[in-house]
């Protein structure tokens, strides 16, 4: 009985464990490093964005109206489309290595470009509307206001 015991204890010990790292992790504040802008595309470096999928859009409706007045994102063709890719800013800017790298032509190189981890996209189109695109799959919002998974073809 004793060894239920402890078992049950540590079990204990650790799920409370995971759920303070989670929690300390869903209050971290996202860090907006810079942002660069090519036409109507806007690429913003960030660093501490939400993990999760639902986590990541949450955040980009929640910040929207901050992002258009601070950093004049997103930048819209004259219909309206836009695009807008968050990147993970990682260990900073590096130089090219030629084939992997995203560089931004509105910096000095050589140290001018990042490792390409995207970890949201949003893009809006005139006959498509606004649509979320992560690595696990894309999102819309209904007309509900949640937010539902596009099924892929």
């Amino acid at each position: 009985m004793a060894i239920k015991k402890k078992k049950t204890c540590v079990t204990l010990i650790a799920v409370a464990c995971i759920l303070s790292v989670l929690f300390w992790v869903s209050l971290r504040k996202v860090e907006i490093i810079a942002v660069h802008k090519n036409d109507n595309h806007n690429y913003v470096l960030v660093k501490k964005f939400p993990f999760t999928d639902k986590g990541k859009i949450k955040w980009w409706l929640d910040n929207k109206k901050v992002l258009k007045e601070v950093y004049k994102i997103p930048s819209t063709k004259p219909d309206g489309s836009f695009v807008t890719v968050f990147w993970d800013f990682g260990e900073g800017y590096k130089e090219t290595d030629g084939y992997d790298r995203l560089c931004f032509n509105d910096m000095k190189p050589p140290i001018n470009c990042i490792d390409k981890d995207s970890l949201l996209m949003v893009r809006n189109r005139k006959n498509t509307g606004l649509y979320f695109l992560l690595g696990s799959g894309s999102y819309r919002i209904n007309s509900e206001g949640k937010i539902i998974k596009i099924k892929s073809d």
